[in-house]
């Protein structure tokens, strides 16, 4: 039982509770075990820097699965 917990924290997906938007945030941060007010805060103060970050989003958006899906 303890294994499939780990097995279900460990995978990538879009939570279906505690989004903001598109819920990349919220899985990103379950994943790696922090907070997703941490995950979002890092987000968008990375948006000030040059880079692909909303680019970067979006396609996470779009691969990710849905929690209930995967």
């Amino acid at each position: 039982m303890n294994v499939a917990r780990t097995l279900k924290t460990r995978t990538l997906t879009r939570p279906r509770h505690n989004r903001m938007i598109a819920g990349v945030c919220a899985g990103l941060a379950r994943r790696f075990g922090m907070s997703a007010g941490m995950v979002r805060l890092l987000f968008v103060l990375s948006c000030f820097l040059p880079g692909p970050q909303f680019v970067a989003y979006l396609i996470l958006w779009a691969l990710l699965p849905n929690e209930d899906t995967y």
